[in-house]
C-alpha cells in the first residue's frame, strides 16, 4: 500500500521538532525512505513540503537540511501568533458550533480539574488540545492551517515553561469561552490577546546548533 505524501510530511516534520533531526542535519531522501519504509517519491514530495513551511533548507552540494532558524525569525514566530490566536477566538464567536462550545467546556472542565489537583502533567496536552478546538471552531481553513503550522514551529524552537498558577490560565481559558458562547467576538479577542501575551512569557528558546555541543561541566547537572 503506497503511503501518501503527506504521511511522511507530518512523520518527518514530528522528528524535526522532537529534536530527532537536529539544525543543520542532512535530510537524504535514501535514509529517510528506509526509515519510513516508503520509496523516495514521497519523501521527495514531503522535502517540498517542509520547504515551504521552513522546517527544510535547499543547500548547495548538501541538498536538503533542517533549516536553522534566527533568533530574529523565532520573535517573529511568538508575534505572530499572538495575532492569529485573537483573530480566531474572534471568529470562533460568530461561527462556533455546539459540538465545538460542548468539547471547549469540557476541555475547560478537565484542566481546571487537573489544576486544582496538582496534576500538572495532563495540563499541557489538554491546553494544546484546547487551543486547537478553538482555532477550528473559527471555520476558517485558511487561519486554521496557519495556526497549526506556527504552533508546530514554537514547539520546535522554543521550551514552555509550566505556569506559576495553573488555576488562572484554566479560569482564562474559561472566560474566553464564555465569551465564545454569547457570541462576544470582541470580548473573546481581547481575553485571548491577554492570554497569549502572558503565555509568550513563559517561552524559552532552545539552543538550536549545527555544532557539536561543548561539555561544560564534568558530570550531571
Amino acid at each position: 500500500m503506497r503511503i501518501p505524501a503527506h504521511a511522511v510530511c507530518t512523520a518527518i516534520r514530528d522528528d524535526i521538532v522532537s529534536g530527532v533531526f537536529g539544525p543543520g542535519g542532512r535530510l537524504t531522501e535514501e535514509v529517510l525512505a528506509r526509515r519510513y519504509g516508503v520509496s523516495r517519491v514521497p519523501v521527495r514530495e514531503a522535502l517540498r513540503t517542509l520547504e515551504s513551511e521552513g522546517f527544510v533548507t535547499t543547500r548547495r552540494h548538501a541538498g536538503a537540511c533542517v533549516a536553522e532558524p534566527t533568533e530574529q525569525e523565532a520573535s517573529d514566530l511568538l508575534e505572530l501568533r499572538m495575532l492569529l490566536e485573537p483573530l480566531a477566538a474572534s471568529r470562533a464567536a460568530r461561527r462556533r458550533t455546539d459540538a465545538h462550545l460542548k468539547v471547549l467546556r469540557g476541555l475547560v472542565r478537565l484542566g481546571q480539574d487537573r489544576a486544582r489537583r496538582g496534576q500538572g502533567e495532563d495540563l499541557r496536552a489538554l491546553g494544546g488540545w484546547f487551543h486547537e478546538t478553538l482555532s477550528q471552531a473559527s471555520a476558517s481553513p485558511g487561519l486554521i492551517a496557519l495556526l497549526t503550522q506556527t504552533r508546530h514551529k514554537i514547539a520546535w524552537m522554543f521550551s514552555v515553561e509550566a505556569p506559576a498558577r495553573p488555576v488562572d490560565c484554566w479560569a482564562e481559558h474559561g472566560a474566553i469561552v464564555d465569551a465564545v458562547a454569547r457570541g462576544d467576538a470582541e470580548r473573546a479577542r481581547s481575553l485571548t490577546a491577554l492570554h497569549a501575551e502572558r503565555a509568550t512569557a513563559a517561552h524559552r528558546r532552545r539552543v538550536r546548533t549545527s555544532q557539536p555541543a561543548v561539555n561544560m561541566a564534568s558530570g550531571p547537572h
